[in-house]
């Protein structure tokens, strides 16, 4: 459990012992969930890898499918690690009170927005900019 009370917008009321209790379960259970879907993406990414990636003696059809399901993996992995990382860092800031605190311009990034995405780590505004760059 955080140590500080977390940030919330003016409009908005502090967060209950048990909505961040929901929201840290919440995350622990992502955690657990996307660690075990890395490792099955890990264990699928080395079947492909040890049927070889030369092509020798395959196919030029086969050797292109293998390709393909071997970007796609590798794809997923990347994704699956970046959603970890982030799961992780929600839950250090969740007990470090920094939870709920926009990374860039510091103020409230708002409870219903956490409640939606908690892995969120702009506010809204900041996360607009963000995406017009």
């Amino acid at each position: 459990m955080p140590k500080t009370e977390l940030a919330v917008r003016e409009d908005e009321s502090p967060w209950t012992a048990e909505e961040t209790q929901a929201v840290q379960d919440e995350l622990t259970e992502d955690l657990t969930r996307l660690r075990e879907e890395l490792d099955s993406t890990a264990k699928d990414l080395q079947d492909i890898l040890a049927g070889g990636v030369d092509g020798a003696g395959q196919d030029q059809a086969d050797v292109g499918s293998n390709s393909l399901e071997r970007d796609a993996e590798l794809s997923l992995a990347a994704n699956q690690r970046e959603l970890l990382l982030q799961t992780e860092k929600a839950l250090e800031r969740l007990e470090d009170g920094t939870y709920g605190v926009c990374e860039q311009c510091g103020q409230p990034i708002g409870k219903l927005r956490l409640m939606a995405f908690p892995r969120a780590t702009l506010c809204m505004d900041c996360k607009r900019r963000e995406e017009r760059r």
